[in-house]
């Protein structure tokens, strides 16, 4: 099999973050989150890494990453631009904000042949999540059965504030049936939980599976990616504000019976930072990772 390709999601602003967290440092000698994902992905078989980002930033991320990762596995970057469109499809005029995720994942097919894994740049998910991956791509051998890593809930949240998160349903055999989209969700006391809009307070259970953006992709996937913005340019009630998020797409390649998601159970303990509160837990766990083992203190060296 060829060595997957992690496609790495870094174009977002990081509005409730307050800077550009994708590159903010973390780790004891200056690691981002993204490094501590590039270094297990690297150990569990990854082959080449790609970024997307914004081309304004470019610098920015080759003046972080190029040197410390030159020779150890390639990196690529690609641009999530309002105007990086499929072909035939326009952008309308007034729109500023970006695509979404699955777009972001699409501005990618032409430089990614092989199977590949996606991830947001500002978590961390354990190097359980890129051996899983791994193994699902070493032993699958239907290309319309691609995968994902679930995460329980309640290892997902935040101190510092709401988060938004898939929730997802699935059968006995693991199979993905759909993911919904859950807002303000949080801790209070002793329960997890959201405020519905018409139901109030609405408890989910702590060990719920969710969606943390970790999927295991076959190249195929761009096709559909494609097929479904053109859909979602079409039909999005307000196209200056909608978000083409990557749970869309599936939800119609699983209604259509065109595909399947295997969903990976992880006992990872995921983590991000949503917030600027969120850095100095991070640093934290990072810190409590090293002194354990699993990371040297020097990422890079």
């Amino acid at each position: 099999m060829k060595k997957p390709t992690l496609l790495i999601l870094a174009a977002g602003i990081g509005s409730r973050y307050g800077g550009l967290k994708q590159i903010d440092k973390i780790g004891p000698s200056g690691e981002a989150i993204i490094d501590y994902s590039i270094f297990d992905a690297m150990r569990a078989g990854f082959g080449k890494v790609v970024m997307v980002i914004r081309k304004e930033l470019e610098a920015d991320f080759r003046d972080f990453f190029d040197d410390k990762i030159k020779g150890k596995l390639s990196i690529q970057y690609v641009y999530q631009e309002l105007d990086n469109l499929p072909e035939g499809v326009v952008a309308p005029a007034g729109r500023v904000k970006p695509w979404g995720t699955a777009h972001a994942v699409l501005v990618a097919s032409e430089v990614i042949n092989e199977p590949f894994m996606v991830i947001n740049a500002d978590d961390f998910y354990g190097m359980e999540a890129y051996q899983s991956i791994v193994q699902y791509f070493t032993t699958n051998n239907n290309l319309k059965k691609h995968c994902m890593v679930g995460y329980q809930l309640q290892y997902t949240l935040s101190d510092h504030g709401t988060v938004s998160r898939g929730i997802c349903s699935y059968g006995e055999d693991m199979i993905l049936k759909g993911i919904r989209e859950v807002t303000n969700v949080e801790r209070r006391s002793d329960e997890i939980g959201y405020n519905h809009p018409k139901q109030g307070w609405s408890t989910i259970e702590d060990d719920t599976i969710v969606s943390m953006n970790a999927w295991g992709f076959y190249p195929g996937i761009f096709q559909l990616f494609k097929k479904g913005f053109a859909d979602f340019i079409t039909n999005a009630d307000d196209i200056l504000k909608a978000e083409y998020y990557i749970a869309k797409p599936l939800a119609w390649m699983i209604e259509k019976k065109l595909g399947d998601i295997q969903v990976l159970e992880s006992d990872a303990k995921w983590f991000g930072v949503t917030y600027r509160e969120d850095k100095e837990l991070a640093k934290e766990k990072i810190n409590k990772l090293i002194n354990s083992g699993l990371y040297p203190e020097n990422l890079w060296s």
